[in-house]
């Protein structure tokens, strides 16, 4: 249980920081991080983190898949925790 708490911590700390890295990169014209690595790292239990840096930094807000999708799997995340805690523990 203990590693499963680092594990999503860690995951959401990177989901949050790709969208403000990416953010920073679309300003100066840069080289980006792909949306689909965006998206694994959302499906892997990053969905919170992502869903926050869009939010934060405000970016790809005006995508509609993230900004109706990753709030979603946040709350599919948010359920499968619920369930594992509640059943598995």
């Amino acid at each position: 249980m203990m590693l499963l708490t680092i594990y999503l911590i860690i995951i959401n700390i990177i989901g949050f920081l790709l969208m403000g890295i990416d953010k920073r990169k679309a300003r100066k014209q840069k080289w980006r991080i792909a949306e689909s690595r965006i998206w694994l790292v959302a499906i892997i239990g990053g969905a919170f983190g992502a869903t926050a840096g869009m939010n934060y930094f405000r970016h790809k807000t005006k995508h509609t898949s993230f900004r109706i999708l990753l709030p979603l799997l946040t709350l599919v995340d948010i359920g499968l925790l619920i369930w594992y805690f509640y059943f598995l523990s």
